[in-house]
């Protein structure tokens, strides 16, 4: 059995890819499909909410402290 993870999207009662087939797949040819639906937006959002449930502020502090740093991707900024 051959797996692959193709996305796509349920139109007029009809699964259609988004991007082309990464297999060939023949007229015909049995499938099985898994079908996962994306959470919406404000399912999302309302986990967001929770992100640092448990945490103490030391905790959160070094965290965004970690998560706000860019200097690992520009650089060091230099003062003029």
């Amino acid at each position: 059995m051959t797996r692959q993870t193709i996305d796509a999207v349920f139109e007029n009662g009809v699964f259609r890819v988004t991007s082309p087939l990464p297999v060939t797949i023949p007229d015909g040819q049995s499938v099985r499909l898994v079908v996962e639906i994306h959470d919406s937006t404000e399912d999302i959002l309302g986990l967001a909410n929770h992100v640092y449930d448990g945490l103490s502020e030391d905790e959160i502090t070094s965290i965004e402290r970690i998560a706000f740093d860019r200097s690992p991707l520009f650089g060091e900024r230099v003062q003029q």
